[in-house]
């Protein structure tokens, strides 16, 4: 009796691992060839401050809407160290992945006024902002 409740537990496990569909499954986004980056960097220093919880879950969030089905997706770093014995060159850095960077502008132009009151809420940084071509892409396969 026992032998037949194992069995129907390893067919019932087996039948359902079986109807997984991992096509279902989210992937993680990937930049692509020929994507821009639209990275945002914010230097650190002294007496600068940075309200990360505030960037993470208001700011960035807010940008991502106006930028629209242009966004492919965006990541948020944390700075937590430079080179050995160096301080964080950056309290953080965000970055949009775009299609197209004539549309991303075309969609925050009318959002500026908003975009620049909301950095005052969350830090006193001036940031740099960098466009890229993501020129090459290689992914190290040494296992």
């Amino acid at each position: 009796m026992i032998a037949r409740i194992y069995l129907f537990l390893l067919i019932f496990v087996f039948a359902s691992l079986a109807s997984c569909k991992t096509s279902q499954l989210k992937q993680a986004p990937m930049p692509e060839t020929g994507m821009f980056k639209v990275a945002i960097l914010y230097p650190n220093g002294e007496n600068k401050t940075f309200d990360m919880d505030y960037y993470e879950k208001k700011h960035m969030p807010m940008v991502a809407g106006f930028l629209g089905k242009n966004l492919k997706f965006y990541e948020i770093d944390k700075g937590i160290a430079g080179r050995t014995g160096d301080k964080v060159p950056f309290a953080a850095v965000g970055t949009f992945y775009v299609a197209d960077v004539a549309e991303y502008s075309k969609a925050l132009a009318p959002h500026m006024d908003a975009i620049f009151t909301d950095i005052k809420k969350y830090t006193n940084i001036q940031p740099i902002v960098q466009i890229s071509e993501i020129k090459q892409l290689e992914h190290n396969n040494v296992k």
